[in-house]
């Protein structure tokens, strides 16, 4: 349980730090990213905004919840918290994870130009892409939840995704500048099948983190339904 409450509190500490690093101390000159929306229209920040959200919920409710996993009835923040991670902390952070390494193995050009090094540091990186896949891993594995609805899940994934999507653009309409240099690459009919393809992309590493909680919790998730049905009875 200290082990536990001291992972959630480093991991809301570390991804909290990131972001204010990040908004304080990253600053880009003669830059062609567009200034308006700040940070905000990064995709990598809002996610480790999310992982500071999530890790902080963890940690309150290491704290005044409880994570006994055949409690029939689970505290409000455990509930939260279990939604948080299912739908957006969880599938979010492998898809940015995943596709940062991808295109960067592919060209680094088209995520993060060389010209960034200097104002980028490499722990930064780590924090904001790698270490953002290993903490949510190792929650999976070290914490149990129970997964929503997936009408719920996929309503809140689809909608926070749809809306990022809808940012991009009203930043490119509003200065003419692309927020990642691979869009601009992209002609209006590849650009869409992009943004289909990564929202069906993200869509399936929801399913995966449900698939590998089953695995890995099948004995707590199968005495929960058991539960949940007697309690319907």
């Amino acid at each position: 349980m200290l082990l536990k409450t001291l992972f959630h509190l480093f991991g809301a500490i570390q991804f909290c730090y990131g972001c204010y690093y990040d908004a304080v101390y990253v600053n880009i000159p003669g830059t062609s990213a567009p200034p308006f929306g700040g940070k905000l229209k990064y995709l990598t920040y809002l996610d480790a905004i999310v992982q500071t959200v999530y890790f902080t919920i963890a940690l309150l409710n290491d704290l005044f919840g409880n994570n006994d996993t055949t409690a029939s009835e689970k505290p409000l923040i455990r509930r939260i918290k279990d939604i948080l991670f299912c739908a957006l902390a969880f599938p979010v952070a492998m898809y940015v994870g995943i596709s940062f390494w991808g295109i960067y193995a592919v060209d680094r050009e088209l995520i993060l130009p060389r010209s960034l090094d200097p104002y980028f540091p490499k722990w930064l990186n780590h924090v904001m892409h790698t270490n953002i896949v290993v903490f949510i891993l190792i929650e999976l594995v070290t914490s149990f939840r129970m997964y929503p609805t997936r009408k719920t899940a996929m309503t809140i994934l689809s909608t926070f995704l749809i809306a990022y999507f809808i940012w991009l653009h009203v930043i490119y309409f509003k200065t003419d500048k692309w927020v990642y240099p691979i869009l601009a690459v992209l002609n209006w009919p590849i650009r869409i099948v992009f943004y289909l393809v990564s929202l069906g992309f993200v869509s399936s590493l929801y399913f995966v983190g449900e698939k590998l909680n089953r695995i890995v919790w099948s004995k707590e998730v199968e005495q929960t339904v058991k539960s949940g049905k007697k309690k319907a009875k």
